[in-house]
């Protein structure tokens, strides 16, 4: 089967070496010797054409004196002179440099030959249409089998093509190491495979360490979140804008309630006629810090609002009892599961006496069972079972807010010690705040949540201490409690 002739054209002695014919082909005899296989010379000659035809970069190259020997598609592609034209003649002057600056050019592509390692330079070529083309070149000197210099090659290509892969490699290394912002490159098995110092700070592990182990080893928290949206952008694609995602990240100190701000960019070899995915760039954020401020100012608002909206309605209760109830029931929302009002037992207590034994009487609460308005309890007067050192009890005796919690326990137990404390199964979180006005403790107020909601915080108390201000007035206003 014949061969299809090689684009890349030598002439003369090769870069190896060895004599090399470019009209092998036409059946003329070269200096190989007589007996050394023409099949094998062919062989060579074709691998080499091919591999050179297949460089990215523009190759030349030149023997001793200064003659071109090698010249690819590439270099074809930006000068327009083909192996044909190029290849053969002597020095660049008149055709791929202007005869004024071929002096110059070809002197310092020359003089690699004596110098030791590569050189780089920059020169205005000429291509076949008469234009000119800024090349960036990188130049060294070939040696034959004896040591000596046989030649230069010449690897060139247009400078701004040049500039945007070293500002690409700059990008990446600089997004590797200096980068104010966390930067992971997910493989298709959804593992990290590069992983830059920030990402690495931020997972609370080392570079190395967190390569190739699963997310799920890393965050405890948001892990399916995050690998549905890897999962979406080597499917379908980057995302037209950034994601917040909640995660929790496993660190040595306990876990770590992060927010970060991520964009994702789908990775496909450039090398590949079809793209294929390579994996995904993953870059984030942490923006924890602004999200809890802004969460923090929302719930302040909503929560001034609600002791706003509470005061208003308050107003148009005739009975006192009836408006303290109104302020329970709007501070409730969304901040509490279950609300109880409980006075001391024969009227206000000064200062001095709340250090004695104290008995609290349910005035109100709010249905256990279902959700509803708090009720008045009724007028019995009976004090409510509560054993020393409850809670509310200490409450009244401080004269200040107090949490309480069953934390990790398991259901039932959680159960026993809601119901120990004489309060709604369900009760996880307990907040006590004393109800104060005109400088006597009237009772204590207490908020409930359930296992679904977080631990009172001190954020919370501050707000329970506001809504029990509000309720002790009312209290007191109504004349309650009364004397039994």
């Amino acid at each position: 089967m014949a061969r299809s002739e090689p684009t890349c054209r030598t002439y003369g002695r090769s870069l190896q070496g060895v004599q090399v014919s470019a009209s092998r082909r036409s059946g003329t005899t070269d200096e190989l010797g007589p007996e050394e296989p023409e099949r094998d010379g062919s062989d060579g000659q074709d691998l080499l054409a091919a591999l050179l035809d297949g460089m990215d970069a523009a190759l030349c190259a030149f023997d001793a004196d200064g003659v071109v020997t090698h010249w690819n598609r590439e270099a074809e592609r930006i000068l327009g002179w083909s192996a044909d034209e190029a290849v053969g003649r002597r020095g660049l002057a008149g055709w791929a440099v202007r005869s004024a600056d071929a002096e110059e050019v070809e002197g310092r592509l020359l003089s690699v030959m004596h110098a030791p390692g590569r050189q780089v330079h920059e020169f205005a070529l000429l291509t076949k249409d008469g234009g000119r083309v800024l090349v960036r070149t990188q130049s060294a000197a070939v040696r034959g089998p004896d040591g000596k210099p046989a030649g230069v090659y010449c690897a060139f290509s247009e400078v701004h093509a040049q500039i945007d892969l070293e500002r690409s490699i700059a990008l990446s290394e600089a997004l590797f190491e200096d980068a104010s912002w966390g930067v992971v490159l997910v493989d298709v098995d959804l593992r990290p495979a590069v992983v830059n110092a920030h990402a690495a700070r931020a997972l609370g592990t080392g570079r190395t360490s967190v390569l190739g182990r699963p997310l799920g080893e890393l965050l405890s928290q948001g892990v399916e979140e995050l690998e549905s949206a890897l999962q979406h952008v080597l499917a379908e694609g980057a995302p037209p804008a950034p994601a917040e995602v909640w995660v929790s990240v496993r660190a040595s100190e306990g876990e770590k309630r992060r927010c970060w701000r991520s964009g994702f960019l789908r990775l496909a070899s450039p090398l590949a006629e079809e793209p294929v995915p390579l994996g995904v760039g993953w870059l984030f954020q942490d923006v924890t810090e602004a999200r809890q401020a802004e969460q923090e100012a929302s719930l302040l608002r909503f929560r001034m609002q609600q002791l706003h909206r509470a005061s208003r309605a308050a107003a148009e209760c005739e009975d006192p009892a009836e408006a303290a109830t109104v302020h329970l029931d709007f501070a409730l929302a969304g901040f509490a599961d279950h609300a109880l009002i409980d006075r001391v037992a024969g009227g206000a207590l000064t200062d001095a006496e709340t250090e004695g034994p104290v008995r609290l009487v349910r005035v109100a609460a709010t249905p256990s069972g279902a959700p509803g308005p708090s009720k008045l309890a009724d007028r019995a007067g009976l004090p409510v079972r509560y054993a020393e050192g409850h809670p509310a009890l200490q409450c009244v005796e401080r004269m200040g807010a107090l949490r309480a919690s069953a934390g990790t326990a398991p259901p039932e137990a959680a159960r026993e010690w809601a119901l120990a404390r004489q309060w709604p199964p369900d009760a996880v979180h307990a907040l006590c705040a004393v109800l104060r006005s005109r400088g006597r403790t009237l009772g204590v107020v207490t908020f409930l949540r359930g296992a679904g909601r977080s631990a009172f915080e001190r954020s919370d108390a501050m707000y329970a201490e506001d809504v029990a201000v509000r309720i002790a007035t009312a209290l007191d206003l109504a004349g309650l409690p009364q004397e039994r």
